[in-house]
Parts: structure tokens; C-alpha cells; sequence
């Protein structure tokens, strides 16, 4: 078997206190650089504002891909993405590089290896021709890392091809990429030309991030919004399935720097790691959190199974269960639980609380094999892992398999009153939720999935809309986490989005930072205080905060979030406002009530 959260820390190579962290487990066809990649946190100064996007109905001039030089290509044999050519001197024209014989039909993960494929690394890059050739070198072969070819059209122009998710031929979306030679008083322009998705938020104004390491290392300056003339487009052609572009111009801000482009900030399989070797070697963390393995990837990577929990009570605390990362490319699930463990392991009041009141079970990383190679949604089984929590089997889903087979355990011994899975979404701004509505008879049974949400909503006024909710549970979102979970008793089950691009809410027009993805992971802690409090008015009763003050209660907290059945009658008066309607709610359909 796969292994359950008691089995011996030396089998899962959970991080310790002490020396090197355990290398992340790649299939055996990747090669993998040796350089570790490790990126500074920062925050703007000021808000990164939305850009002006262009049409999308005429594609941009003079990126033909055709009369272009192949300067950078790792051949994926059209559908594996991990096949590379042997070392050539000098870029070659399109067309006459050499070619991969086409992968086998059903190709798919045999095995893996810490560090990829052995042996001495090919050089997929061209080689420059001396100190005036302004050829960009470009380089993916690292955690998360994703790019297959560039095409260099013109003096400062490139076009790239991503590689689709591994062992499928879709899937493209996410990009992080490593870029050196650069030239400050260039103009560059790069488009991305099989991107799979018809709609993007970059057509609303998002923009790349980039990182430079010269200014990280001089002026701890980190991730940053660039580009201007920002378009996505259909591509020309009537091939289907249609692919889609993303075009930009940007400056790079010095000559000769080593600099990353990527589409969300990158959180890697190696900075869970770190983080959790830093909780595992705090005395006072480490004593009510527990890092155990809730199973091995397929790779073999450790999937880590977090138990945080106060030292008393534990027989009658209510549960909760957190997850991120099912879709590897959804880089901010996983800021949104490191802003959630930062609060709930830290010293503050509310978190102690917090402790003494829940046993919380937290999944960080459900598919760190699809994190490591770089891939946009799908495990090394080739398919989406949250649409197998339904009928996935141990062997080819075990995060999934084991994540389910832990919450039936649970929920045979205490309530489960909250299930979260922390996701991105690529065409929608803003964070909100997909919750489960079954059309169950009575009213407050029928609204209570949409309380949470709209508290939250109230907490964190400038990100979380609540009118993007949704609460249909769709035939084709039946083997979800979310509402699997919902069958087997979770009520408040959801998946929470956190859209790539930023907010439009509360006075912002202005794309999200990690420190913004981070207070998410707060803002649910004082929901979840908000939503449980054992205040009379509220589910449970009432709870005292530090030295006794009834959290919410008091003059002090004037205007903090509205209490349960305020939040109930809310939800019934908007939903009354919006259907005219003055039967009985067991008669509205669900499609009523989504709309």
C-alpha cells in the first residue's frame, strides 16, 4: 500500500529540524538543472493597477512563428513533455531541428528518480555568438518550471510553445519560465501561442509577473507586474481544437540579469518543504502541529498531512479540513494556506482559540508531482485529481483516494463543520466559492451552505464577492472534493477561488499581491470563529475570547461581521428580493436560485 499517516517518518522523508530537505521525486525522462531556485517574498509599495487590455479580434503583426530561429526547444515527442534533443552549437532554423519519433499511443508514467533523468543535461538553448548576439537564453528545467520552445521573430521577439500537461497533449495555461542576456533599452515582445483556454483574465487587463534577480539581491525587490500592449487572442487558423495567444511588450530592468517570467507567484514543492522544516523546528509550533504523511505520490513525493490542534478536548472538538493544490498551475491555493497556517500556528488570541476549539487536518499539496514537473491541472495519471474523488482508485489517485478515506474516519468520530479546497480561477476576478446546494425541503437547511460564504464576504470586503458564488452541484462537477464531501456530511463543503488576476471590489481595480493571498487564509480563521461562535445568536453558543470578552460582542466591535441569523435572514431576504417569490422555498429549483 501507499502508507497511512502512522507509518514511520523515515519511509516518507518528512522534513526534519536538520539537514538537506528531501529532493522532489521526477519522472525518468525530465532533466532538472541542478541550481536550487528560491525566490524572495515582497510586497509593492503601491497597488499594481489593471493595464488597459486591447481588442482580441486581429492578431498582432510580425509574429509569424514560421520564418522564425528555434532558440530554445525540449521536444516532447508531441504529447509527453519531457523528451530532449542532444546539444546543437548554434540556433537552427524552424524546421530543421531534429525530431523526436512521435510518443506511443497511451504513453504514460512508468517511474521516477530524485532529480530527474541521470546523466549529463543536454542544451536545449542555443548557444550565443559572442558578446553582441542579444539572443535571450531561456531555461525551464526546474521545479514548476514550464516552457518547450522559443522561436525567435525578430531583433527583441519570440514566440513560445508551453508544454502540455505531462502525458496529456492539453492542459496549457500555467508558465514559469528563467530568461538571460537581457537589455535594459530593449523593447521586448513574447507571445504564447497554445494556451487552451477561450477566455482569460489577461483580456481583462491582467498582467505577467516577472522577477529579477539582480534586484532581488540589491534592492529585496521580488515579484512584480509587467507588460504593456497585453492581448489575448485566438489563434489564426481553423485547426480545433482551437488554441488561444497571450501577447505582451516589457523592458527588462538591467543588461545581463537572470530574470523569471511566470503567470501566478510560484510556490514550489521544495518552499512547502522549507516551510514545514521551519514548524517541525519550532519548539513551540511543532507542539500543536503535527507534519505526518498521508501518503506517497505516484512519483513517490510525500504527501504531508497536517494535524493542528490545542492540547485539551480533543474527544469533543468539531473538525476541520483543508486542502490546496489539486491543480498544480493554481499557484495561490497554495499563498492562501501558508497566510492560513501563518495565523492558525501563530501566538495570536483568535488562533489559541482557535486550537482549543477545532482539530484542524490540512493537506497543503495534494498533487505535488503535477507541482514539481509544472503541469496546469492534471497528476502524473494524466487526468484532473479533483474529478476522482468519486470513483478515483487507491493506485492512480492516492492523495484523493487517502484525503476521503481520512474524512470518512473523521466524520465516524466527530462533525466535520468545514471542508475548503484553495483554488485559482483563470477568467473571473475576484475570491469567492462553490458551495453544494441539493434542494433539500425546509428553509435553513436549504441556505445553510450560503452563510459561510457571505460572512466571509463581510470579512474581507475588498476581495471575496459574494454574488459570484455558486451553489449548483453540476453533473459534471460530481467527482469535485467539494462535493463528494457534501455526500458523505460535510455541509459546508466548497471549493474557494481565488482569481490569477486581483480584485475589482471596494474602491480596487488592482491585481492581488501575495500578501493578499495570504490574508485569505486569515479572513477564513475569523470566519470560521464568526461562523462557530457559541454566542446565542449564532450556531453553537458562545464562545469568550482572551480575558473573557464575548468575541463580537461589546462596544468595541461595532460593525464587525453580523451575527448567524442576521446572515440567515440576509441570504432569505436577498433570494425573496431577487425571485419575487412568496411560496414555499422546498418548490424553488436550485437553476432558480443560481441565477
Amino acid at each position: 500500500g501507499w502508507g497511512f499517516p502512522g507509518e514511520p517518518r523515515a519511509l516518507f522523508a518528512l522534513p526534519s529540524a536538520r539537514g538537506p530537505l528531501p529532493a522532489p521525486r521526477w519522472p525518468i525522462e525530465c532533466e532538472v538543472i541542478k541550481e536550487a531556485i528560491e525566490h524572495i517574498e515582497w510586497v509593492p509599495p503601491e497597488p499594481e493597477p489593471f493595464c488597459q487590455p486591447l481588442s482580441h479580434e486581429q492578431a498582432p503583426v510580425g509574429s509569424n512563428e514560421e520564418q522564425g530561429t528555434v532558440v530554445y526547444h525540449l521536444n516532447p515527442g508531441s504529447t509527453r513533455g519531457c523528451c530532449w534533443h542532444p546539444p546543437r552549437p548554434h540556433a537552427v532554423p524552424l524546421g530543421a531541428e531534429p525530431r523526436c519519433p512521435p510518443v506511443p499511443p497511451g504513453s504514460c508514467f512508468t517511474r521516477a528518480r530524485a532529480g530527474g533523468a541521470p546523466g549529463p543535461l543536454s542544451s536545449p538553448a542555443a548557444a550565443l555568438e559572442g558578446p553582441q548576439d542579444t539572443t535571450l537564453l531561456f531555461e525551464s528545467r526546474f521545479e514548476s518550471g514550464n516552457l518547450q520552445k522559443a522561436v525567435k521573430v525578430g531583433p527583441y521577439e519570440y514566440v513560445l510553445t508551453l508544454r502540455p500537461d505531462l502525458y496529456t497533449a492539453k492542459h496549457t495555461q500555467w508558465f514559469y519560465f528563467r530568461v538571460q542576456n537581457t537589455r535594459r533599452d530593449a523593447v521586448y515582445r513574447f507571445t504564447i501561442a497554445n494556451l487552451a483556454k477561450p477566455k482569460s483574465l489577461y483580456g481583462e487587463g491582467m498582467r505577467p509577473l516577472l522577477y529579477s534577480q539582480r534586484d532581488a539581491r540589491s534592492r529585496a525587490v521580488g515579484w512584480r507586474r509587467v507588460g504593456d500592449k497585453v492581448r489575448y487572442y485566438r489563434r489564426g487558423g481553423r485547426e480545433e481544437p482551437a488554441t488561444f495567444c497571450l501577447s505582451w511588450s516589457m523592458r527588462f530592468p538591467h543588461d545581463g540579469d537572470t530574470c523569471y517570467l511566470a503567470h501566478s507567484y510560484p510556490y514550489t514543492y521544495s518552499d512547502l518543504q522549507r516551510y514545514l522544516r521551519a514548524v517541525v523546528g519550532d519548539p513551540v509550533r511543532s507542539r500543536y502541529c503535527a507534519v505526518r504523511a498521508l501518503c506517497r505520490s505516484l512519483a513517490g513525493n510525500t504527501v504531508y498531512l497536517l494535524t493542528i490542534t490545542g492540547p485539551a478536548g480533543g474527544a469533543g472538538k468539531r473538525a476541520v479540513v483543508l486542502s490546496a493544490r489539486a491543480h498544480p498551475g493554481e499557484s495561490g491555493g497554495s499563498w492562501a494556506m501558508r497566510g492560513f497556517l501563518d495565523f492558525v500556528l501563530s501566538a495570536a488570541p483568535d488562533a489559541r482559540l482557535l486550537r482549543r476549539l477545532f482539530v484542524f487536518k490540512v493537506v497543503p499539496m495534494l498533487n505535488p508531482d503535477g507541482v514539481v514537473v509544472g503541469n496546469s491541472r492534471c497528476s502524473l495519471a494524466g487526468r484532473d485529481p479533483n474529478r476522482a474523488y468519486g470513483t478515483g482508485c487507491r493506485g492512480s489517485f492516492p492523495a484523493v483516494w487517502h484525503l476521503r478515506a481520512m474524512v470518512e474516519r473523521l466524520l465516524a468520530e466527530r462533525e466535520v463543520v468545514l471542508y475548503c479546497d484553495f483554488h485559482g480561477h483563470s477568467r473571473k476576478n475576484n475570491v469567492f466559492m462553490y458551495g453544494c446546494d441539493g434542494g433539500r425541503a425546509g428553509a435553513a437547511p436549504r441556505f445553510l451552505e450560503r452563510i459561510f460564504p457571505l460572512m466571509l464576504s463581510k470579512n474581507a470586503p475588498d476581495k471575496f464577492s459574494f454574488p459570484s458564488c455558486k451553489f449548483k452541484v453540476q453533473k459534471s462537477k460530481e467527482g469535485t472534493g467539494r462535493v463528494v464531501m457534501w455526500r458523505l456530511g460535510v455541509t459546508n463543503s466548497y471549493t474557494m477561488e481565488a482569481a490569477f488576476g486581483g480584485s475589482t471590489l471596494g474602491g480596487r481595480n488592482s491585481h492581488f499581491t501575495v500578501e493578499d493571498l495570504k490574508s485569505l487564509g486569515y479572513h477564513l480563521c475569523d470566519t470560521l470563529l464568526d461562523f462557530c461562535d457559541p454566542d446565542s445568536a449564532k450556531v453553537g453558543g458562545w464562545v469568550p475570547r482572551a480575558g473573557g470578552t464575548p468575541r463580537g460582542g461589546g462596544d468595541s466591535n461595532a460593525g464587525s461581521v453580523p451575527q448567524f441569523q442576521q446572515c440567515l435572514a440576509e441570504v432569505h431576504t436577498l433570494l425573496r428580493w431577487r425571485l419575487g417569490s412568496s411560496g414555499s422555498w422546498s418548490d424553488v429549483p436550485t437553476s432558480d436560485l443560481e441565477s
